[in-house]
């Protein structure tokens, strides 16, 4: 339930417009060249992005955005004028930044918690639960984030298979040859075939009951913390193409916001608490 005051930055949130209407290239097109997005999709993100930005004005220990929200953010950063002027002064009163994140296991696990926070604070003010699509689950989030640009006029993209179709396949194909050696009658390729074949299945056994979670980068999170929206997304790899990069989006009762818990350099002024 929001209090009247939420109630009334909501709906400033709500009406505030990402596209300006007389560009021939507007904010949501461009947000879905650069992400190879549909339309549809890309005006689903930007909705939950706003529902973001709300939460980092009411929440008390932080929140952290999904890669795709942090997307859309990324880009209003670069839109100065719409991010700091309509959005941050004329729209919220105080100023959100954007700042890198130091990285270590201690800060993955601080914005894995933020992390569900945020679902948590989802479900509180918005009365349901986050579209996975857009705000996948916690292992998800930390680790399929490994993106860069990429000229697509220059160069081809084709999808890889995941680790989980490429093991599957290895192990139908050894047990295939595996069988063919069985019946030629051949020893030798056999026991290699064999051989392979244990391999493969070893591999197999081990990557389902070690789990995605093995495979999580350190430093690649974000988070809002208390002292202010301290939203530190530290893309790593998955948006300028290297490590340790990450967000902060500062607002506090007081005069700035600090630049420690994985932020750096963070300043902000005339912010408020959101409640």
């Amino acid at each position: 339930m929001l209090s009247a005051e939420q109630a009334t930055l909501w709906q400033k949130i709500l009406d505030f417009q990402l596209d300006d209407a007389e560009a021939a290239f507007k904010f949501s097109e461009r947000l879905a060249r650069e992400n190879g997005w549909t339309l549809h999709y890309t005006l689903r993100v930007i909705s939950e992005y706003k529902k973001f930005i709300f939460l980092c004005c009411v929440s008390d220990k932080g929140v952290t955005p999904s890669d795709a929200v942090d997307q859309a953010w990324h880009l209003h950063l670069t839109f100065t004028r719409s991010y700091w002027i309509d959005l941050c002064r004329n729209t919220l009163g105080r100023e959100l930044h954007h700042n890198p994140t130091k990285g270590g296991a201690d800060e993955d696990t601080k914005y894995d918690e933020f992390y569900t926070d945020t679902a948590y604070l989802y479900h509180q003010f918005f009365d349901g639960l986050p579209p996975v699509d857009i705000w996948p689950d916690n292992a998800k989030r930390f680790i399929d984030i490994d993106f860069e640009r990429v000229n697509k006029k220059r160069n081809w993209i084709i999808r890889k298979l995941g680790i989980n179709k490429v093991l599957s396949i290895s192990l139908f194909w050894t047990f295939v040859l595996l069988i063919i050696a069985l019946n030629e009658g051949d020893g030798s390729l056999f026991s290699l075939c064999f051989l392979a074949f244990f391999v493969v299945l070893l591999i197999t056994i081990f990557k389902w009951e070690k789990g995605d979670s093995a495979y999580r980068r350190d430093g690649d999170n974000s988070g809002c913390s208390p002292t202010g929206v301290d939203i530190n997304n530290g893309d790593g790899i998955s948006h300028h193409g290297h490590s340790g990069h990450g967000c902060n989006s500062g607002c506090s009762s007081h005069s700035g916001c600090s630049s420690h818990s994985g932020c750096s350099g963070c300043s902000s002024s005339g912010c408020g608490s959101g409640h």
